[in-house]
């Protein structure tokens, strides 16, 4: 008898223990029924990560406004033979920027002056003065009747801001912008005859103007620096002092080496250069170059006129033998065929 018992003890025991380890898997599973689900994985990618579109790019700048601001007289200055001269300031993106400002004597037309926008070529920040260079210049669209304007890109002179140079920002180019549309409302300006002149580092602020804004009814450019962003980058190195402000001269690097080279990648370079938007300008272009020109290659300006011409635009362009960057002895010559082009097209003589 006691073996018969302690049989009935062990298979009890064991029956126990069959039927307790369901119940504990059920709790288990019940647990984990309620438990909150984990946040899913996100799905692998191989789609990188789009880069911000570069402010050089024409399409970028297309899309931003320049607003117009108050064009406030700073300093009168010793007048011309028959206009008189100011320091004007406006505002560019937050910035107080300078400029030099003609206005002619006499009776202003019903509908206002015509104005040339002045952009000037690269002359060293520090050095630079509102006043002094291209007085010549300037004088001779003033003295035939136009209001001129000769905007000191930021960090020029007295205006604020930082000098980023004239190829790898569009800083430069922001600023005549915002001038253009200041002309646009000045007292004395017509808005609807408004023209654009550049010289060297202008021109590739004019050419740039050009192909964002419809404002501007003709434009001039004096040894411009008008070629395209591949052609600049593989063959041309401004000579000391000619053309890059102090802090912009690794532009073409710090752009290769984000965006790789004009070879490598075709649409970045094209997307901020204007001679590919050349058949979207719808002023009247006059080009002129010395073919001796020892700073920008007479080519960018042939190139530029070959383009224009495939897109049937106006087109002018007047090469100079034996001369400067400057066209220095050509300047009379030079000067005279500008003034009928602005005549033609802006004064609409």
């Amino acid at each position: 008898m006691p073996r018969i018992i302690g049989l009935f003890f062990l298979l009890g025991a064991s029956a126990c223990a069959t039927v307790d380890a369901p119940a504990l898997e059920n709790e288990t599973a019940r647990a984990e029924s309620t438990a909150p689900l984990a946040a899913p994985l996100p799905a692998p990618t191989d789609t990188p990560t789009p880069k911000p579109v570069n402010r050089l790019s024409i399409d970028w700048m297309r899309e931003q406004k320049y607003p117009a601001s108050d064009l406030v007289i700073e300093q009168t200055l010793t007048a011309g033979s028959n206009y008189k001269r100011f320091i004007a300031s406006y505002q560019s993106e937050g910035l107080k920027i300078f400029g030099l400002l003609t206005v002619p004597n006499g009776a202003k037309p019903n509908n206002g002056f015509p104005v040339i926008i002045f952009n000037h070529g690269y002359i060293p920040p520090a050095a630079y003065r509102t006043t002094e260079r291209y007085v010549d210049y300037v004088d001779a669209f003033a003295r035939n009747g136009y209001v001129v304007f000769k905007p000191d890109y930021r960090g020029h002179g007295n205006s604020e801001g930082i000098a980023s140079g004239g190829y790898g920002s569009p800083d430069y180019t922001i600023d005549v912008l915002h001038a253009l549309a200041t002309l646009k409302q000045y007292k004395d300006a017509d808005p609807n005859r408004i023209g654009m002149w550049g010289h060297s580092m202008g021109g590739q602020i004019t050419l740039r103007s050009l192909v964002i804004s419809k404002d501007i009814k003709a434009a001039v450019i004096w040894a411009g620096v008008v070629a395209s962003y591949a052609d600049i980058i593989e063959s041309w190195r401004a000579p000391s002092g000619g053309g890059f402000a102090p802090g912009a001269r690794g532009w073409r690097g710090s752009l290769m080496n984000e965006y790789g080279t004009p070879q490598e990648n075709p649409e970045f370079w094209n997307s901020i250069s204007p001679n590919a938007y050349v058949a979207d300008i719808v002023a009247p272009v006059q080009l002129h170059h010395s073919v001796d020109d020892s700073h920008v290659p007479a080519r960018f300006s042939e190139s530029l006129a070959q383009q224009l011409k495939r897109a049937q635009k106006p087109i002018e362009y007047y090469p100079y033998a034996g001369d400067d960057h400057n066209l220095a002895k050509s300047f009379s010559r030079a000067m005279q065929r500008s003034l009928a082009w602005f005549d033609q097209y802006v004064k609409g003589k």
